[in-house]
């Protein structure tokens, strides 16, 4: 038996990368997983990875910018699966380079606003109302290191949105803890997902390394492992927290 067993699990963007790693450590401690994002073929591969272990998913689509969508994908998941337990709001992108504050465009802003903030708002504030209902519930936002830690070469408008994202993590946790609802956040650092492995050059990984205590870069599976924990009852008793996960690059 699995510390998920029979429950049910949405991780939003688990198409690939932390969430893909996310959902199949789930599906392998007993949850119904519900893999979520835009590209089908993609979130075909995560669910036939998962079924092949003898695991439960189906897969969802939809636009977590737009409440109408959130909404939709829900009565999907509760239709196949029953009411969703555990929600990961991991769906978010870095959309805008690095650059000078002055230099940002008002597009690049809300881009990675919208696709950050405004993506968990709408996914919480659509799963809330449910699980209060029921009186339990799991929920696991995604922030960055970037929200961290300031650094002159940040994407600014990604990390204001992080930042953001952790503010509404322990505000929502606040409101809803009488409920028997808890909400924690990760704020994952360099992490070697597919794109990241293909797209840093050797000699930048290198240097990345030697700034974390631990020598190593982490993994999907890093950041899989503590959403598990965040997730499950061996977390019973811990609400509104910031995790870092970032091999002690970030100590606050």
């Amino acid at each position: 038996m699995g510390v998920l067993q029979d429950r049910v699990a949405l991780v939003t963007g688990s198409s690939r990368g932390i969430g893909a790693a996310i959902a199949t450590l789930f599906a392998r401690e007993g949850a119904r997983v519900a893999v979520h994002g835009r590209d089908e073929e993609a979130l075909g591969a995560v669910r036939a990875a998962i079924e092949r272990e003898g695991g439960a998913a189906m897969t969802v689509t939809g636009d977590v910018t737009k409440l109408s969508d959130v909404e939709a994908l829900r009565a999907r998941i509760e239709a196949g699966l029953g009411p969703v337990d555990i929600l990961i709001a991991n769906a978010g992108a870095s959309l805008t380079k690095p650059g000078l504050l002055e230099e940002i465009s008002e597009e690049g802003w809300r881009a990675s606003v919208e696709a950050n903030l405004t993506a968990t708002f709408l996914t919480l504030k659509s799963f809330l109302p449910g699980m209060k209902q029921r009186r339990r519930g799991s929920i696991v936002t995604v922030s960055s290191a970037a929200a961290r830690r300031p650094h002159p070469h940040s994407p600014i408008p990604y990390a204001a949105a992080k930042a953001g994202i952790q503010m509404l993590t322990q505000h929502a946790a606040a409101q809803v803890g009488p409920f028997g609802i808890r909400i924690n956040c990760l704020a994952p650092e360099t992490i070697l997902t597919e794109r990241n492995n293909e797209q840093i050059p050797e000699a930048q990984k290198a240097a990345l390394v030697e700034t974390h205590p631990i020598k190593r870069l982490g993994t999907p599976d890093d950041v899989a492992r503590a959403a598990l924990f965040l997730a499950s009852d061996q977390s019973a008793w811990i609400t509104g927290a910031i995790i870092d996960v970032s091999g002690g690059a970030v100590m606050v």
